[in-house]
């Protein structure tokens, strides 16, 4: 019995199949990922500007993003664009800009909390130096934000990965759905071919995530002990 369940990931190109959709939901996250952290970094320095208006649209914004589901999103990307604005997106791009919609105002968050965190006097130096807006953030306040950042950005990632599940619902074919198809195309003759498929779906997200969280945890602990030198 357990020789012919797990006979059923190596029939055919079930594997190789496994393995690309799990291309895809990665594609998905690190596409997602690098939007994100150029748009969360400009909104993030903008939250710290002296535009009150400008702030407070982008309060709004994430506290918009914070209270609605990712799910959601991804629906109103993929159905409501389409419908209502005209735009025809791929299940993928819905998925992505929904993604990358989420992950802008969580890293937003994330660099103006770090900019605000950091000493008043690396501010007042640079502006005695009588650099501009831009270069005070380009050579002293992004540079010190960053080492702050690594920590909460790959454990951010952990959680893109593993929230792309959820695209299967608008047809994205990942790693979940082509695992749906090999367990459907093989239901008579692997009665038990579920739990072995399924139980490799769980192995691959564990070799994808689990470097990202040791990582983060690496990074949480250097930066605690370059706070405390």
């Amino acid at each position: 019995m357990l020789n012919s369940g797990i006979r059923i990931l190596f029939e055919a190109n079930n594997l190789l199949r496994l393995l690309l959709g799990l291309w895809v939901t990665l594609r998905i996250a690190l596409i997602s990922m690098a939007l994100s952290l150029v748009l969360g970094t400009l909104m993030g320095i903008l939250m710290t500007g002296r535009q009150a208006w400008l702030k407070a649209l982008l309060k709004v914004y994430l506290e918009i993003v914070r209270v609605i589901p990712q799910l959601v999103l991804v629906f109103l990307v993929y159905f409501g664009a389409a419908k209502h604005l005209a735009l025809n997106f791929s299940a993928e791009g819905a998925a992505i800009i929904a993604f990358t919609f989420w992950g802008t105002a969580e890293i937003g968050e994330l660099v103006r909390s770090a900019i605000v965190s950091l000493p008043a006097h690396q501010a007042e130096s640079g502006q005695a130096l009588a650099l501009t807006p831009w270069q005070l953030y380009r050579y002293i306040l992004i540079p010190q934000t960053v080492t702050r950042l690594l920590p909460s950005l790959t454990s951010l990632m952990t959680r893109m990965i593993k929230t792309t599940a959820i695209v299967v619902l608008v047809g994205v074919v990942e790693v979940i759905e082509v695992g749906k198809q090999i367990i459907d195309a093989n239901r008579f003759q692997y009665a038990n071919g579920a739990i072995w498929v399924y139980g490799a779906i769980f192995f691959l997200y564990f070799l994808l995530c689990y470097p990202f969280s040791k990582l983060s945890q690496y990074l949480e602990k250097k930066v605690k002990e370059g706070g405390q030198r």
